[in-house]
């Protein structure tokens, strides 16, 4: 956030807050907060979104990839990863960062739209993860497609075609559980 002076207010991260168009903007450790009625305004750090853009779409890519539920996942600032509930013998490293770097290269359109919330119903298996439920009650839910990929419900920010990810490793492949496990994957 930047004040009416030029000082700045490092935001560690923004989350939902009361009402559908509510965001809180939790300021880094150490920063002053803006005084109630101060008027601030935001500035994007947009080398910083478009890496989770890229990170978020690959996880996608990921989800189309390795054929099983998705028990968590997260974007940082340098990674991303999916956690599944598989098998270990069924995760092969080479050839899941070959199958996302072709789709990668293909060149897929990425776009958001809406289904109702009966096609989602009528659909289940659109809903990948199994702790998180697509938000509900608004009649519509929004979806992520990745033409003749993918579509699953995200509210997410993405880029607008998978060329634009760019070449992706799997940078390991690790155990958290009886059957969980963690696909991480960096920027080649």
């Amino acid at each position: 956030l930047v004040r009416a002076d030029g000082t700045r207010v490092r935001i560690a991260s923004a989350v939902k807050g009361e009402g559908p168009d509510a965001v809180l903007h939790l300021p880094a450790p150490g920063e002053a907060l803006p005084a109630v009625g101060e008027e601030v305004e935001a500035a994007l750090d947009w080398e910083r979104r478009y890496r989770h853009m890229r990170f978020h779409t690959a996880l996608h890519l990921l989800c189309a990839v390795v054929p099983a539920p998705v028990t968590g996942g997260q974007v940082a600032e340098d990674k991303a990863r999916l956690d599944f509930d598989i098998e270990m013998d069924r995760l092969v490293k080479e050839t899941i960062e070959e199958n996302l770097n072709r789709l990668v290269a293909e060149g897929h359109a990425v776009r958001p739209r809406w289904i109702t919330e009966a096609e989602l119903d009528a659909r289940p298996e659109l809903v990948r993860t199994m702790s998180v439920q697509p938000p509900r009650g608004q009649g519509a839910v929004r979806v992520l497609e990745i033409e003749g990929v993918d579509l699953q419900p995200c509210g997410g920010t993405h880029v607008a075609d998978t060329r634009e990810v760019g070449r992706l490793a799997v940078v390991k492949i690790r155990s958290e559980g009886a059957r969980n496990r963690r696909v991480t994957l960096g920027f080649a």
